[in-house]
């Protein structure tokens, strides 16, 4: 089975993951930020993955620290459930349309974790959520999961659904690049033989 589970306690945080990629969409997510637990919940249905996620963290400061903490988690998570990536498809993408927002996401499990962003989310809070931290959110993910992953802003005005639609395509190109792959009976899908 292709699980993972993550704990990880600082100063700031004290989060407890657990992550199935042959799931089917159920989670169970309280990150004390209700935002971002919306963002989440959307992003395991998605992606059919089963998420179980608890976090304590210093939300008195502000969401910074929680919820990049939950990113480096996850990522960690997803790095753990892959292991070397035997047989898996490697790549995906997705082109989602929110509302009035469209989203591109572009993953490639290459073990290189990288991300590049190219969202322009127009207000500075969605609630009481820093969307400045989005970014921060993909980018603690990516770099842990040794993924290369893409986000592109087609177009959107309201905030809630360029984010809403960046999960959510990003969740289903991450469900098409860890999918089993029948052709590749088991192999790295690379010609170096690995992927790192």
């Amino acid at each position: 089975m292709r699980t993972a589970e993550i704990t990880r306690t600082t100063a700031e945080t004290d989060i407890s993951l657990r992550l199935d990629l042959d799931g089917t969409g159920e989670s169970r997510i309280q990150s004390g930020i209700g935002f971002l637990d919306h963002m989440l919940t959307l992003f395991a249905r998605h992606g059919r993955f089963d998420l179980t996620l608890s976090c304590a963290g210093d939300t008195r400061v502000d969401d910074h620290h929680s919820t990049e903490d939950i990113g480096i988690c996850l990522g960690n998570a997803f790095a753990r459930a892959l292991g070397d990536r035997r047989g898996v498809r490697r790549y995906g993408s997705m082109l989602l349309p929110m509302d009035e927002a469209l989203v591109l996401s572009a993953v490639d499990l290459s073990g290189r974790g990288k991300l590049v962003y190219d969202l322009h989310i127009p207000t500075e809070k969605v609630g009481t959520f820093d969307t400045q931290l989005v970014r921060e959110f993909w980018e603690a993910f990516a770099r842990q999961g040794g993924i290369t992953l893409h986000l592109r802003q087609l177009a959107g005005e309201n905030s809630h659904h360029i984010i809403e639609g960046a999960f959510k395509s990003a969740a289903r190109s991450l469900a098409q690049a860890a999918a089993i792959d029948p052709e590749e009976r088991g192999r790295v899908p690379s010609t170096k033989g690995m992927l790192v």
